[in-house]
């Protein structure tokens, strides 16, 4: 089936071609969380603090705040782009996160009680006495925005799906994929599948991945020729980049060419099995 569409108003379509920032627009925002908890704790003077007058406990437990983020968010998003594609247990993997993490926290906390210097290291008492803390604050913290996290995954995959048709599954919805044009040069034409992140599609291909400003729908519509289904809200995948099936219980992951994991959604798989996909 062809599908029509309305010519795109010129401001439109520059607007969608316009370079977006997705990661360091979700980074500010995290920032912009930690800063206010950071006010927070500089208001209520935990751990001894409140001997301190209150400009300095805002530059001090905001500090420490950004500093945590700073240490614990980037170990975590390796935990999560590592653990699925190595195939490693996630909790175990969080936990030695956190553990990582909590050892410069602490060396900070230490330095920022030094202000404005000079600086030393700690004692292995002194240090042995604060990372206990250290783990479990920012442990805590790092949890809660895990969770946040995953409750907004569970709720676009408990969405209701549209009934795909048959021809909708086995056959492409039309004879060109304009879609590729969209792709910048260096990921080249080997399309693997599109992930749904928010307002944006995340496109990977055999060579690389990269965010496009545009909906799901509407990219799986430019889609063409190029043999696929979107077997979940948030994921398209071509036929034949699927190299393997993975169960665990009654949830279906579809290995990709590279190791890349799509998940499937229940109302899918009765659908996949018909075409053969399962």
């Amino acid at each position: 089936m062809v599908r029509h569409f309305a010519p795109m108003d010129t401001s439109e379509r520059r607007a969608e071609d316009t370079p977006q920032h997705p990661v360091l627009r979700k980074v500010l925002i995290d920032l912009s969380i930690m800063v206010v908890l950071g006010v927070v704790l500089a208001v209520m003077g935990p751990f001894g603090s409140f001997q301190m007058p209150l400009s300095v406990r805002l530059i001090y437990w905001v500090g420490l705040a950004v500093t945590g983020y700073s240490c614990f968010r980037p170990i975590g998003a390796l935990v999560t782009s590592l653990g699925p594609r190595l195939d490693l247990p996630g909790w175990p993997l969080w936990i030695a996160a956190c553990l990582l993490a909590s050892v410069p926290v602490t060396l900070a906390v230490f330095w920022a009680g030094q202000l404005p210097g000079p600086f030393s290291l700690p004692s292995f008492d002194n240090f042995a006495r604060t990372y206990p803390y250290v783990l479990l604050v920012g442990s805590g913290v790092t949890v809660l925005f895990h969770q946040i996290e995953r409750r907004k995954a569970v709720a676009v995959a408990d969405a209701p799906l549209p009934t795909l048709t048959a021809s909708q599954v086995e056959t492409p919805p039309a004879p060109e994929a304009r879609f590729l044009d969209r792709l910048p040069a260096h990921l080249g034409s080997g399309l693997l599948a599109l992930e749904m992140e928010d307002h944006y599609v995340r496109v990977h291909t055999a060579l690389g991945s990269e965010l496009i400003l545009l909906r799901m729908r509407d990219a799986v519509a430019e889609l063409g020729a190029i043999e696929g289904a979107q077997v979940h809200r948030s994921w398209w995948v071509a036929r034949d980049a699927v190299e393997d099936v993975k169960r665990d219980g009654r949830n279906l992951r579809l290995v990709l060419t590279g190791g890349l994991e799509a998940p499937v959604s229940r109302a899918r798989i009765a659908e996949l099995k018909g075409a053969g996909w399962l």
